[in-house]
């Protein structure tokens, strides 16, 4: 006999307080450890492939690892340096681009800025300020990167919990599986099928799309010569995953310092535009259809305010709880509702009293050995 709905109710709520207490207690602690899985979780569909290729899962482990390795060593030589460079520099020159900007706007518009005092002294000050905060966060951010604790754990405990995960995940997965209470299995793992599906629709595809974006604006903006092309793409690669936002601010900080750059040379200036306006009919023809497929279900409003909320509380191990939290509770609505709209409360008892089929079990509920 299950229990009744209000002690599970309490149950599965005490559950979840105590999961809030422990990330806000002990979120240092963990974040090795949940970074690890989250990068387990990522890469087990290519360890299942490889599995099924022939490999053992051990082996395809293995493969998995070195290819990552390299991959990063080949990034941390190369690519970030660079980027580090190119960001620093461009908050250094935010003073002398607002100038630029001011004596575009003194030249194209005289008779505003002669009615306009604000604007002239809001432009300079706005640069001195990109220029000092911007420098700030920076190198807060590198001199925390840098500690001998951060870089143990990038370098060393993620990685081995990563790869220790990813060769029990399917093993863990069947455990916890066993564990679910037998009268709520059925309404369980649709439930947690429909929340991986939602994660990898969104994670796997969208963060590929990211990366595949944010790679091309790179490479293209740094071949048609344009200073800090590197920071730009990967600024707009890095917020793709909101529609139409990365390629907004990207393409406009992108034209901005091309106007700077190529003051007399339009076609330079509209071929900047162009590798914007071809990212963005890729990424809505081809790479999101491909990678993402339909919708979802997870709203990128949603996700920036529960990014918002979990990092606000528990740092930046609550940034990474927020995409998976803010699925498993949209998922989990969406459900409700669906047996809300089944209900006596939704459907009425005029409702049943011009379909007597609608009292069965769906509706009332009392004998469905999967609903609590």
């Amino acid at each position: 006999m299950a229990l009744p709905a209000r002690q599970q109710a309490k149950f599965w709520g005490l559950a979840a307080g105590l999961l809030l207490v422990t990330l806000w207690l002990l979120g240092d602690v963990l974040l090795p450890f949940i970074l690890g899985s989250a990068i387990a979780y990522l890469l087990d569909p290519l360890a299942d492939r490889l599995e099924r290729a022939g490999l053992s899962r051990v082996l395809s482990t293995v493969v998995i690892t070195v290819f990552i390795l390299l991959v990063g060593i080949l990034l941390l030589l190369l690519v970030v340096p660079t980027l580090i460079r190119q960001a620093i520099d461009l908050a250094e020159t935010a003073p002398e681009l607002a100038r630029n900007l001011l004596a575009f706007f003194q030249a194209r518009f005289p008779r505003l800025m002669e009615h306009s005092a604000t604007l002239s002294e809001t432009i300079p000050g706005l640069g001195d300020t990109i220029r000092e905060k911007g420098v700030a966060v920076l190198n807060s951010v590198l001199t925390s990167a840098m500690s001998l604790v951060n870089i143990v754990v990038l370098i060393f405990i993620v990685p081995v919990v990563s790869f220790y995960m990813l060769i029990d995940w399917d093993n863990m997965v069947a455990r916890v599986d066993d564990l679910i209470p037998l009268d709520h299995a059925p309404v369980v793992r649709k439930l947690a099928s429909q929340i991986d599906k939602t994660l990898a629709s969104f994670i796997r595809g969208q963060g590929l799309v990211c990366l595949i974006q944010g790679t091309f604006y790179s490479v293209a903006l740094m071949l048609a010569g344009l200073n800090f092309g590197l920071v730009v793409g990967a600024v707009a690669g890095l917020i793709s995953f909101i529609p139409y936002v990365g390629a907004l601010v990207g393409g406009a900080l992108a034209i901005g310092l091309a106007i700077f750059q190529f003051w007399n040379d339009p076609v330079m200036i509209a071929l900047v535009g162009g590798i914007f306006l071809f990212g963005q009919l890729v990424e809505g023809n081809i790479l999101t259809p491909k990678l993402v497929g339909g919708s979802v279900g997870l709203h990128p409003v949603w996700l920036l305010l529960a990014l918002s909320i979990f990092g606000s509380l528990f740092g930046f191990v609550g940034m990474l709880v927020a995409v998976p939290v803010s699925a498993s509770i949209g998922v989990i609505v969406r459900f409700l509702i669906s047996e809300y709209r089944s209900g006596r409360l939704y459907l009425g008892i005029k409702a049943l009293e011009r379909d007597p089929a609608l009292q069965g079990d769906d509706v009332q509920g009392g004998d469905d050995p999967a609903k609590p």
